[in-house]
């Protein structure tokens, strides 16, 4: 059993009511520091079957970039508890589940992890006790799904013997001014008084308050739309970016002129990738569908931004052509793998779809990010991570706009190319001119 360095005993949990966070990952971590902290006489355990990931964090060390040394080793001094071993679940009176919800191959919500945290609560599960989701589901799912799961893993009954609560997670990896305490947390329970339950339990860390939801399912379906509300207007500037193109005009200018209005919607063209945006539509089209109706719309911005990745290497390899260079001899540098700016997070990341593709067409690619070598290494996804050498590229791809990126600037991006070498913005879906002035 991996524990913090203040074993069980030393804390003993029968004065005080346990809270289990299953899953220690960008949701689970940030929640299990703040409720160690929240002054509300609970015994707090964080449990993950990453064996690796517990060690590292009990160790001080977060590789998401969520935590610092200072704050993990503040928590684990005052009693928080982080385990591999499911046994520590068993005096909890409050799970909270922050498991992944992806999907598969075949773009359906694969909901293993989910079904495999239901079923391990449910081993553990007492008359009293209090089950909350916080992964993303389709509308539904945490009463269809997950609640028979729990009963018929502990013989209990809902909202007879135990609860449940959905309050869904608005974690923004990356994002250093809205973190967890200062974003509004929507509430829920199967009862009303889970729901007052729910409410209250999270009042005591969220500084920015609560929104209680009518039931389940209405926070269930608010937090799908939040995230399918900027998948479809992130595929409409990528549309209107790829008509840009086509007249011979840069995407970002024209934006930034729009952006002078004021009730103009502010978002960028780019690849659509991470754990929620390139996720969480699936759910809500997949939900749609069982129910015989066939959300268009919805459906066509994930087409749109699924295209993106196809559209870039077109474009690339156009590029390589005007110049008179093969595809197999090549030479093309990315910048950036993580899934979003300012981020170490590659989940999802369509950055490796982009290598892949210009690999096929026997380019020679390479991939530098300075944000996720220094998180998790030189190799990613199986993909080396270089630090590039200077005129060695007949192309970059800026993929990832990192600041690191924006404070070398054009200038010296241009210096890691051969003389002549182009620069290729997929903010801007926009090639910039070489020194000569040249596409």
């Amino acid at each position: 059993m991996a524990l913090a360095k203040h074993p069980i005993a030393k804390h003993p949990i029968a004065k005080h009511p346990m809270i289990a966070i299953l899953g220690l990952g960008y949701v689970g971590l940030p929640l299990a520091l703040a409720f160690s902290r929240s002054g509300a006489h609970m015994q707090v355990v964080g449990f993950d079957i990453d064996a690796a990931r517990v060690n590292a964090l009990c160790q001080g060390s977060d590789a998401n970039g969520e935590a610092d040394a200072v704050e993990l080793n503040a928590a684990l001094a005052a009693g928080l508890m982080l385990s591999c071993d499911a046994q520590v679940l068993a005096a909890a009176s409050v799970y909270i589940v922050t498991v992944p919800t992806p999907v598969n191959s075949d773009k359906r919500p694969d909901l293993g992890p989910l079904e495999a945290a239901c079923r391990l609560i449910a081993k553990f599960l007492k008359r009293g006790d209090l089950v909350v989701f916080e992964s993303t589901v389709y509308p539904g799912c945490t009463e269809e799904f997950c609640a028979p799961l729990l009963s018929e893993g502990s013989s209990l009954t809902l909202n007879v013997d135990f609860v449940l609560g959905y309050s869904p997670e608005r974690i923004n990896p990356g994002d250093r001014i809205h973190q967890l305490a200062s974003i509004v947390k929507i509430t829920s329970g199967s009862t009303p008084a889970a729901a007052d339950q729910v409410d209250a339990l999270y009042k005591s860390i969220i500084t920015a308050g609560t929104f209680r939801a009518a039931s389940i399912r209405t926070a269930e379906a608010a937090k799908v739309i939040e995230n399918v509300q900027r998948d479809v207007n992130i595929a409409l500037v990528n549309e209107f970016a790829q008509v840009c193109t086509h007249l011979k005009l840069d995407s970002a200018a024209v934006l930034a002129a729009a952006r002078s209005k004021w009730n103009f919607l502010d978002f960028r063209p780019g690849l659509v990738g991470g754990h929620c945006i390139g996720v969480d539509p699936y759910y809500l089209i997949h939900r749609a569908q069982s129910l015989g109706y066939h959300p268009a719309l919805i459906s066509t911005a994930r087409l749109v931004n699924e295209g993106m990745v196809g559209h870039i290497c077109a474009e690339v390899l156009k590029l390589c052509a005007r110049r008179g260079l093969a595809a197999t001899s090549a030479k093309v540098l990315i910048l950036g793998v993580a899934f979003k700016e300012n981020c170490s997070d590659t989940r999802n990341s369509r950055v490796f779809d982009i290598a892949a593709e210009l690999q096929s067409f026997g380019a020679e690619v390479a991939l530098y990010d300075p944000v996720v070598a220094a998180a998790h290494g030189d190799v990613v996804n199986g993909m080396q991570l270089i630090t590039p050498t200077s005129g060695s590229f007949d192309l970059a791809i800026v993929a990832v706009a990192h600041q690191q990126f924006a404070e070398l600037g054009a200038a010296g991006i241009r210096t890691l190319l051969k003389p002549y070498g182009l620069i290729y913005d997929v903010k801007r879906l926009l090639a910039t001119a070489d020194s000569d002035g040249r596409l």
